[in-house]
């Protein structure tokens, strides 16, 4: 419940943030905010591909991809206990990564305004046969944000989950 708690006030701290930001209009003109469409399938199949080529990036340390998925201020926690790290730090430690797979579960899409977005979603992975740990879950909060039109990661949370 404590680990609810701290991600819930994490998340009201961005979206205070996100909100106060001016917006920033998108390249090809949408206007329509996130909120009025975020139940559309369209939209949570969007931020679903965006998640899996997020973990695809990680599964075949492709530090290209994962970094362009990153906004430039994108700061990122892991339960490995190392704290916060950003942009750079995040795609330097691909090389540390080792999933041999992964299964996405329950991926919800929840609205922050107009260019902001709540991914949360469950992640099980599956690491190489003679690894010491074979299975992990882990439960993940992203804060997506639309900046020139395109939706990067701005913030990423995970929590073990047993």
């Amino acid at each position: 419940m404590r680990r609810y708690c701290v991600l819930m006030s994490v998340v009201a701290w961005i979206a205070t943030a996100v909100a106060q930001q001016p917006g920033v209009p998108s390249k090809s003109g949408e206007s329509a905010p996130i909120g009025s469409v975020s139940t559309e399938p369209a939209v949570k199949a969007m931020f679903e591909a965006k998640v899996r080529a997020e973990w695809e990036a990680v599964k075949n340390k492709d530090k290209k991809a994962y970094g362009a998925l990153l906004a430039d201020d994108y700061q990122g926690v892991a339960v490995d206990g190392r704290g916060e790290r950003n942009k750079i730090q995040s795609v330097n430690d691909l090389a540390d990564q080792n999933p041999f797979n992964y299964t996405l579960e329950r991926v919800k899409v929840l609205p922050l305004g107009e260019n902001a977005a709540f991914v949360i979603y469950d992640v099980t992975m599956q690491f190489p046969p003679k690894a010491q740990l074979r299975f992990s879950r882990v439960y993940i909060g992203e804060v997506w944000v639309r900046r020139s039109g395109e939706w990067q990661l701005l913030h990423y949370q995970e929590t073990h989950v047993k």
